[in-house]
């Protein structure tokens, strides 16, 4: 399942954008992009056309909710992961309200991602 699952990385730090690669890669995920704000991440969307979405809350032009919500309305059936520090409740439920599958909090551990996203799968 996990070779043929296309995933794009959105995060403004290149660190956690590059840890989340390792991750996904050591577990046989194919990884189609990476956008560094919410803007990148919409014009990206249809173009790379992944599976699984992991996206921060906190970036420049365009966070991750906004970027959640303006996915969901291109793509009804994306499914988006948000992956961020922010972890105060209002957010998650902001999140899940935008249409987000799942929300883990930073820092996380390498299966708490690969069961969130075998989760968002089903």
């Amino acid at each position: 399942m996990a070779g043929n699952t296309r995933v794009m990385i959105v995060d403004d730090s290149g660190y956690m954008r590059q840890v989340i690669r390792k991750h996904l890669e050591n577990k046989g995920y194919e990884i189609v992009g990476e956008a560094q704000d919410g803007l990148e991440a919409i014009q990206m969307y249809p173009e790379v056309k992944p599976d699984i979405v992991t996206m921060d809350i906190s970036m420049k032009k365009v966070g991750g909710i906004e970027a959640t919500k303006k996915i969901k309305a291109i793509d009804p059936k994306a499914r988006i992961i948000i992956v961020s520090a922010l972890g105060e409740s209002r957010f998650i439920k902001e999140a899940i309200q935008a249409g987000a599958h799942d929300f883990i909090i930073k820092p996380f551990a390498e299966e708490r991602l690969i069961s969130s996203i075998a989760n968002a799968l089903k």
